[in-house]
């Protein structure tokens, strides 16, 4: 591969579309991830105070490498976050069951 082809391939650039529906995001205050040799599942669950039982409000599975280049790019963020609004106070998370249904496996 020539060094322009490699430039090229780099400049390359993606449309990616964003629904009005989804533009709208999903809150969630918890995450629950399991994994299997091929994927990792993660459930993005909303919790309710005083409200006994949780919702997973939405489930994204990913590769294992893309599992990985997501950890990379959340802790960048995290980071230039921090450095921009300062620290990020961590908090105990709350004691919940995690018996939300059967984990899968693919």
């Amino acid at each position: 591969m020539s060094d322009q082809n490699k430039v090229d391939n780099q400049n390359q650039q993606m449309n990616v579309e964003l629904s009005e529906e989804m533009a709208g995001g999903v809150y969630s205050n918890l995450a629950i991830i399991n994994h299997s040799p091929s994927e990792f599942v993660v459930d993005f669950i909303q919790m309710m105070p005083g409200v006994p039982k949780a919702k997973v409000k939405s489930r994204v599975v990913l590769t294992p490498q893309h599992a990985k280049r997501l950890l990379r790019a959340l802790q960048d963020n995290v980071v230039r976050y921090e450095q921009q609004f300062g620290e990020i106070k961590d908090i105990e998370p709350p004691q919940i069951p995690l018996n939300f249904g059967p984990t899968g496996q693919a």
